[in-house]
C-alpha cells in the first residue's frame, strides 16, 4: 500500500475528539485506494484528491459525533449509502457499531462488499434494495438505534425513507450541507406523520475548513404507520407536507 500523507486527516479528526490506531488508519487507506481504483471503471464519487476525499468523505462522515446521541455500540443503517458514506466510515472507526448499508444499485453493494471482506469487518452487511421496500420487512423495520443518510433528497422525501426503520427512542440523522429552515418547516407534518420529533441541529464547519455542514437530530417518539414508507418513488415524487 502506498504511503500517505495523513497529518491532516489525524488532526481534523483530534478537532472532532476521535483518535484512531493504526491499525483503523491503515483500513481507512485500503479503503480510499479500493474507492480510487473502482472509481475509474465505476461512477462512485466525483471527490478523488486525497485530501479532498478525507475532508469531504471521511471527516464529513465521522461528524456525527458531535451530535450527543451517537453512540459507539448502537446498531445503524444508512440508507442511500452510494460508496459507503458514512456507514462504511464508521464502522471502521468504530467497529462495536452494527451496521447495514442500503443501496438500490447492484454495483455499488458489490464494491462495499469487497471493502468488508477486504478488510475484515465483522456485523456489517450490505444490502442491494429500496428503502420504500426494505422497510416493510420485519427483520429490518424499527429495528434500529441510528438511520443516517447523506442522500441528496429533502427532509420530507428522507423523513419517509428513513424513519420507518428507526427504533422507538431511536434517532434520524440526516447529514446536510446547506442551512435548512424552510425544508424542515415543510416537513413538519412528515415528521409527525411518520412519529418522528426534530430534537436539535447541529450547524459547524468542517474542521480547519469553510466547508458548512449541518446535522439533523430527529428522535422516533411512537411507530410509523404501517402505510410509510408508500411505494417506490411516491416519497420523492410527492412528498408528505
Amino acid at each position: 500500500m502506498a504511503e500517505y500523507e495523513t497529518s491532516k486527516l489525524l488532526s481534523d479528526l483530534e478537532a472532532l475528539g476521535i483518535s484512531i490506531d493504526d491499525e483503523k488508519l491503515s483500513q481507512l487507506m485500503k479503503y480510499y485506494e479500493m474507492l480510487i481504483e473502482t472509481n475509474k471503471v465505476m461512477n462512485l464519487t466525483a471527490i478523488t484528491e486525497f485530501d479532498d476525499v478525507m475532508k469531504k468523505h471521511f471527516v464529513d462522515s465521522l461528524s456525527i459525533v458531535k451530535t450527543d446521541v451517537f453512540k459507539e455500540e448502537a446498531s445503524l443503517i444508512d440508507i442511500g449509502t452510494g460508496a459507503g458514506f458514512p456507514g462504511l466510515v464508521l464502522k471502521i472507526v468504530f467497529p462495536a457499531l452494527k451496521v447495514t448499508l442500503l443501496d438500490s444499485l447492484n454495483k455499488r453493494i458489490n464494491f462495499l462488499n469487497s471493502v468488508i471482506e477486504e478488510l475484515n469487518l465483522k456485523n456489517i452487511e450490505a444490502i442491494h434494495g429500496r428503502a420504500e421496500e426494505l422497510a416493510k420487512n420485519s427483520k429490518y423495520r424499527e429495528q434500529y438505534d441510528l438511520c443516517v443518510s447523506r442522500a441528496v433528497a429533502n427532509m420530507s422525501t428522507l423523513s419517509e425513507y428513513c424513519l420507518p426503520f428507526v427504533s422507538i427512542g431511536g434517532y434520524f440523522i440526516p447529514y446536510k450541507s446547506e442551512k435548512i429552515s424552510e425544508e424542515l418547516n415543510a416537513a413538519k407534518k412528515a415528521l409527525l406523520l411518520l412519529g418522528g420529533s426534530l430534537k436539535e441541529q447541529v450547524e459547524f464547519m468542517l474542521p480547519a475548513s469553510d466547508i458548512y455542514r449541518n446535522l439533523v437530530v430527529v428522535k422516533k417518539e411512537k411507530p410509523s404507520p404501517k402505510k410509510f414508507p408508500r411505494k417506490a418513488g411516491m416519497p420523492a415524487k410527492e412528498p408528505l407536507c
